[in-house]
């Protein structure tokens, strides 16, 4: 999974609001978190409350956002070419940015962390509750006392409606892909088969074929994995609208906040 697919996931993904999904982080960590972007000398305690876990930071596009606007990120991936990518961006941007191979189910940190956020559907890669529980368990693990998980997930509506079964294609001069969508209703889970044809010389394109799936999760069963996991429920709204969430939300962001520490 994002093998191949990593070298030309960004040119894709160039739709993807990532600036705006910035500020949002940015606002909500205001509003609810213990993290500040600030710079400078700091005691242990400090340095903890101030970090931001970036899960699932892919080609780290987030994490450079996030870093720009003064948060000391750490990101966490599984995958090796994803992180290449966002250590490529690391290299030239000159950021801080400390990332670590992992898979966000056996998380494992040195330290507290005031915030913690996944954007871009990163937890339906998660296909089973018992594994986010699992997920959300560690999270809430190692947030600081105060701290908060902010993340989004695609509902089981939008697979079983939206793009379920559709194939989606796009032409670039460059490069192009065919996305190939498969719902299964009795499981819940969504394939979808990606063939991507990339510009290697003036005339000649490499075919690779990825398979991912993923698993549409209702806010119901989101909030209850949380409470589950120790968490304490604080928000949601429609991702794409930024409005209340609806029947019909393809996208929710959830902010929940870390309960059981003390200062």
């Amino acid at each position: 999974m994002y093998g191949g697919f990593a070298d030309v996931y960004d040119e894709l993904m160039d739709n993807v609001p990532y600036e705006q999904w910035s500020r949002i982080l940015d606002t909500l960590i205001g509003t609810y978190g213990v993290s500040r972007p600030e710079r400078g000398a700091k005691g242990a305690l400090e340095s903890e409350r101030d970090q931001v876990l970036d899960l699932g930071c892919g080609t780290g596009t987030m994490a450079e956002l996030m870093y720009a606007l003064g948060y000391d990120v750490l990101g966490v991936d599984l995958s090796e070419d994803m992180l290449n990518v966002a250590m490529e961006k690391r290299e030239k941007s000159g950021s801080g940015i400390l990332y670590l191979r992992q898979d966000m189910r056996k998380l494992e940190l040195y330290s507290t962390v005031g915030t913690v956020y996944s954007v871009c559907d990163s937890l339906n890669y998660i296909l089973k509750e018992e594994e986010l529980l699992q997920v959300f368990s560690l999270v809430n693990n190692y947030l600081f006392p105060g701290g908060i998980f902010i993340f989004d997930f695609n509902t089981d509506y939008k697979y079983r409606e939206i793009i379920g079964d559709a194939t989606i294609a796009e032409s670039r001069e460059d490069c192009s892909f065919i996305w190939e969508n498969y719902y299964d209703a009795e499981t819940g889970l969504n394939e979808y088969d990606l063939t991507v044809f990339v510009r290697k010389e003036k005339d000649l394109f490499r075919r690779f074929c990825e398979v991912h799936r993923q698993r549409g999760y209702t806010l119901e069963q989101m909030t209850e994995l949380l409470e589950r996991a120790g968490m304490v429920f604080l928000e949601a709204r429609d991702a794409d609208t930024l409005g209340p969430v609806e029947p019909k939300s393809g996208r929710i962001r959830v902010v929940a906040g870390e309960h059981g520490k003390t200062r």
